[in-house]
This record gives structure tokens, C-alpha cells and sequence, in this order.
């Protein structure tokens, strides 16, 4: 991932403006070490710090049009760059870069050519001839992005946080597949797929449809000019992602570049499930695998930087981050810029433990419709921080465009729970890729009940968290709760720690507005809440929260373990791993 940031109509051309302007953009070279660059065209300025991942001889930022009228800043990859190259006959290219189309789309087609971008993406692009702009977000938000004004009637694009907060008045997340164009003043949506408007589908369910989609949205995430690897967990998710990528990889100009040799990654605690199932996989594909280990402790020295860098105070999204965190320095000291990882999958096909719960279809398929809608505020934001934060790319197949219309247009029915006809979560999915003749994955892997990627790593790692908390926020910190934050109060001593970190990085009213709220259990949405009267009392986004689905569920008199007047009682002994032997984050390949 790259990291972008514009300054548009600030009327201050002066060099003072462009050093602040290059000073906030070195906030974002974690993000991009590789190159940094900055184009001025009087009072519009966009800089870039690019982390090279395709043509990175001549890739460099910001990219131009023929005669340098039209200038972009992109963060992102662009998939179907060279068949957007072959309808742009009369242009020519000035780079190899898969992002060097935009410039020219635009010119051919004006602003109406974003739907045809099959990617990830988030791009500024400035047209000197009459100062006009546009601001465009990929479908989804997987790559991150924000949008401030200022008081000088100045615009700014940053793709976090960090670039923009000091200097605008307000500022707020850009919202997921739509694009701002000067010339209308305001944000339009360009995504409109037919599930965008929760209508109940109908289509019979076809494994093969579905297996192939998927194939077709891994493969195409093989476009690399450096090395890359596979996030492996040993679920579902990651575990198919890995199959296909190591069925598929040779014969891919990857594999001529780099060979045929799939690399694995999976960080946990000591015998963490992740670990065991992971490596159990690694063996099975044949991945030369790589695997982190981390403690408690090793976590929690690190929960302040990865708050600083996933710029968020929700709990279940900083207690994954955290671990991915960590687990991406040590991909990126490997030599290893890109990997593809399992985000998304739960969202679209219901994958979360409380889909259990779901009364009927039409429930079922409006809520994984809120959750796909909601990606780019925490698995998306998760995934793109943690891993920008060391320069390392996440790419995410789930999230390909063409597979979440196949995957949302499947009757719903056909993706309910029912453990009685031995339908668990994500059954579609499973039974898409159960082929009898040239297994995907070994049975017992490919029919593993979800977890969630913070219980994944070690159920300690949660309950530690939570002890760790009960030692820093007192009772009365959490009486005055509603009243030093009320907005999105903390309801427990886990989330008003989190908060006072998130609020010291960054005081301003606009950030803490881009963090969502709300009741969660087990990541579910407040609406969802109400599938089961239990759950009230036990809200909670950890998987375990699910009683009655979860096989390692909190105790039932747990319930309320997790408010204000005592500590937590868990399942997992918290001293036994705090007092072990903490050996940093040793890497066994």
C-alpha cells in the first residue's frame, strides 16, 4: 500500500505550504518507503509515498497524462490494467504501472470511468486545465482514506488520519465507493451493485459458480513484481486463499520471477489454535511457512503504536490488529512486500458464530449487507493498517467485485445455519470447494467452526487484555465514563483504555466521530443483537461471546463479567501465561 495526500485550493502557493505539505506526507512513509514524490500546480499540491509493487523501476509518483495536464496520486492496484490498456489504443503510457491508466481513462471517458477500475483503490486526480479534481474510494474501502476541509476553503485527502487531522477543521472518512468531484461539490455513490439494496436474492445456489468466481478473484491478486506470500491461519478463509494460490502459482509471472514456491505466515501465542491448524496446512500444500510467535506481554508493549497506526478505539478491531501487527515486521524483514489474506468471507456468507441465531433469510441476508457495507470501518481498515503500517500490502480475493456479485445474488436460505442437516457456517462455501477427486484442503480443516482471528491466536491473548485493563482503569474512571467520553461511551475497562491511547494520537471531535459504535456480540451489529435476549447481558465482539454456538463459549455466569465492578472471570488461566518464559517474537520457518 501506498499512502496519498492532496491539498487542493489552499491559496497559499508559498514554499512554507509545501514543506508543511511534505512534512505531513512523511507521517504516511510507513505506508511507502520505497519513493516519495510531490507535484505543485499553484495552490493544489499531491504527494505520494509509494511502496513499489508492480513495475517498481518506473512506477514512481504522481503519475501524468501525455502532456502532464492531467496528474493522479493512487494508492492501490489496479487488476485489469492491461486490458484497460488495449482499449486505450491512442494513448501512450508513460510507465509500466498498473495505476498509470486512471490518467487516461479520464481522459477518454471524463469522470464516469471509475466502475471500470477492477482493483483496490483510492486516488486523487487534478486536471490543470481548468483546476478540477476528483476523489474516488474502491468499492468496498479496502484501501483506507479520508477527506477535511479546512478554513481556507482548502480540500485535503490523506489515507490516514495522521496527515490531515492537525490541519483541518473537520474531517471524516471517505466513504467506500463513492467519488467527489469538484465540479458538483459534493460526493456521488459510482458502486451500485444489485445487493447495495438489501432486496432478497433468488438465485439457486451452483458450488462450481461459486468455486470458480473464487479462483478467478484469487488468481488474478498473483499480479506481482516482487515477493509475496499467503496469510494462513488454518480457517477456512485463509486456508482456501492458500490452496489456490499454491494450485495456481505456477506458469504465473510471479512464479518465473520468484518460483513456485508458496511462502505461509501465521503469528499466534503458544499453542494458539491458529498455530496448530496453520502449520497442519503449510504441511498439506507444501508452503515453505513461516511461523510468529508473540506473548501477552509482547502484545500489549505494542498496543499503543498499533493504535496509532490502525487509528481506531474499537475493541475487536485492535485486539486482531495487534497480533497482524506484529506479525507483518517480521513478514516485511523477510523481504516480502505483498500477501493475500481471508478478509470478507464471514461477512458475505454469515460466517460470524451469532449467525446461528439468525430467525429467517431475509434477516440473515440484510445483515451480511449491513456488514459488507460496514468493512471499511474494521476488517478493511484492519487489514490496510496493520500491514501498511511495516510497508506490506494486503490483498483480499473475498472482496473482488465480481465474486461478492455472485456470492450476494445466492438465495439466502442457502447460506442459514442448520447443524441438525449438518450445515454449519459458511456451508456454501465449504461444499463449493469439498471436491473428492483433487482435494482443496483436508476435510476436518475445511469443515473447522470459525474464529475469529483475536481468539484465533491464543484465547489468552483476550483474556489478557482484559486483566491488563482491570489494572489500569479503576471503578471511578469508569463511573465519570459518560461524562469525559460521551460520545460512544466505554462500557468497559478494556474499550475506556483503548480510548484514552486513541484520544492522546488524536484529540480532535472529527476522529473520534470516525470510530462507529454500538452494541456488538461476537461482531455482530446492534441490530443483530436482538436475534437472541441473552446476548443483552453478554456483549462482548470476542467469538466466545456466542453461548451456545462457540465449542470454547465464556462460562454463562460470565454474563456480566465484563462490566465495571469486578474483573473478568475466564476460562484461561491469565497469570499461568503472563509468568511464561516470553521469548520476543521468535521466527520458526
Amino acid at each position: 500500500m501506498c499512502g496519498i495526500l492532496a491539498v487542493l485550493g489552499c491559496s497559499d502557493d508559498s514554499q512554507a505550504k509545501r514543506v508543511r505539505v511534505l512534512e505531513l506526507s512523511r507521517r504516511l512513509k510507513h505506508r511507502g518507503p520505497d519513493w516519495s514524490g510531490l507535484y505543485q500546480h499553484g495552490d493544489f499540491y499531491l504527494a505520494h509515498q509509494r511502496l513499489a509493487i508492480i513495475d517498481p523501476a518506473s512506477g514512481d509518483q504522481p503519475l501524468y497524462n501525455e502532456d502532464k495536464k492531467i496528474v493522479v496520486t493512487v494508492n492501490g492496484e489496479i487488476y485489469n490494467h492491461e486490458a484497460l490498456r488495449e482499449r486505450l489504443t491512442n494513448h501512450k503510457f508513460r510507465t509500466g504501472s498498473d495505476c498509470d491508466v486512471i490518467a487516461h481513462l479520464y481522459e477518454e471517458y471524463g469522470e464516469n470511468f471509475v466502475d471500470m477500475l477492477d482493483g483496490m483503490f483510492s486516488f486523487v486526480l487534478l486536471d490543470t486545465r481548468d483546476n478540477s479534481f476528483i476523489v474516488a474510494r474502491d468499492a468496498i474501502g479496502i484501501t483506507s482514506l479520508y477527506i477535511g476541509w479546512g478554513l481556507d476553503g482548502s480540500i485535503w485527502i490523506s489515507s490516514e488520519l495522521k496527515g490531515l487531522n492537525d490541519d483541518c477543521e473537520h474531517f471524516e472518512a471517505f466513504p467506500p465507493g463513492h467519488l467527489y468531484s469538484s465540479k458538483s461539490g459534493g460526493l456521488k455513490r459510482w458502486y451500485n451493485p444489485t445487493w447495495y439494496s438489501e432486496a432478497i436474492p433468488s438465485t439457486p445456489y451452483d458450488p462450481l459458480v461459486l468455486r470458480q468466481a473464487f479462483e478467478n478473484a484469487v488468481i488474478k491478486r498473483l499480479m506481482t513484481d516482487v515477493p509475496f506470500g499467503v496469510l494462513l491461519s488454518g480457517g477456512l478463509d485463509s486456508s482456501l486463499v492458500a490452496s489456490i494460490t499454491a494450485r495456481h502459482l505456477a506458469g504465473t509471472k510471479a512464479a518465473r520471477q520468484w518460483g513456485t514456491q508458496l511462502h505461509s505466515f501465521c503469528v499466534g501465542l503458544e499453542g494458539s489454535p491458529d498455530l496448530k491448524y496453520a502449520k497442519e496446512v503449510a504441511d498439506y500444500l507444501g508452503t515453505v511457512h513461516h511461523e510468529f510467535h508473540f506473548t501477552v506481554q509482547d502484545g500489549i508493549d505494542a498496543i499503543e503504536e498499533a493504535i496509532y497506526h490502525i487509528e481506531t478505539y474499537d475493541v475487536t478491531t485492535i485486539r486482531a490488529s495487534t497480533p497482524m501487527f506484529l506479525m507483518s515486521r517480521k513478514i516485511k524483514s523477510l523481504g516480502v512486500k505483498m500477501v493475500i489474506s481471508g478478509e470478507g468471507s464471514d461477512e458475505i456468507f454469515g460466517g460470524y458464530l451469532y449467525f446461528h441465531k439468525a430467525p429467517n433469510k431475509e434477516e440473515f441476508h440484510r445483515e451480511t449487507c449491513h456488514k459488507i457495507k460496514a468493512l471499511h470501518q474494521y476488517d478493511c481498515l484492519r487489514a490496510n493498517k496493520a500491514t501498511s503500517a511495516w510497508g506490506v500490502e494486503a490483498r483480499v480475493p473475498f472482496l473482488d467485485k465480481d465474486f461478492i456479485n455472485v456470492a450476494m445474488a445466492i438465495d439466502p436460505e442457502w447460506k442459514m445455519i442448520n447443524p441438525q442437516e449438518g450445515r454449519l457456517e459458511k456451508w456454501i462455501l465449504r461444499k463449493a470447494f469439498d471436491d473428492e477427486e483433487r482435494p482443496y484442503l483436508p476435510k476436518h480443516v475445511l469443515y473447522r467452526q470459525k474464529e475469529q482471528f483475536s481468539d484465533g491466536v491464543g484465547y489468552s491473548w483476550i483474556d489478557g487484555l482484559k486483566a491488563h485493563a482491570e489494572q489500569h482503569v479503576t471503578d471511578k474512571m469508569m463511573q465519570n465514563a459518560q461524562y469525559i467520553f460521551p460520545h460512544n461511551t466505554p462500557l468497559t475497562k478494556e474499550a475506556y483504555y483503548y480510548r484514552m491511547i486513541f484520544e492522546r494520537f488524536f484529540p480532535q471531535n472529527s476522529a473520534r466521530l470516525t470510530v462507529p459504535g454500538g452494541a456488538s456480540v461476537a461482531c455482530s451489529t446492534a441490530k443483530a443483537v436482538e436475534w437472541d435476549a441473552e446476548w443483552a447481558n453478554n456483549l462482548d465482539p470476542s467469538g466466545r461471546a456466542a453461548l451456545g454456538v462457540h465449542l470454547s463459549a465464556y462460562e454463562k455466569q460470565v454474563a456480566a463479567s465484563n462490566a465495571v465492578k469486578a474483573p473478568p472471570k475466564v476460562i484461561d488461566n491469565i497469570p499461568r501465561m503472563m509468568e511464561a518464559a516470553a521469548p520476543g517474537l521468535a521466527i520458526t520457518s
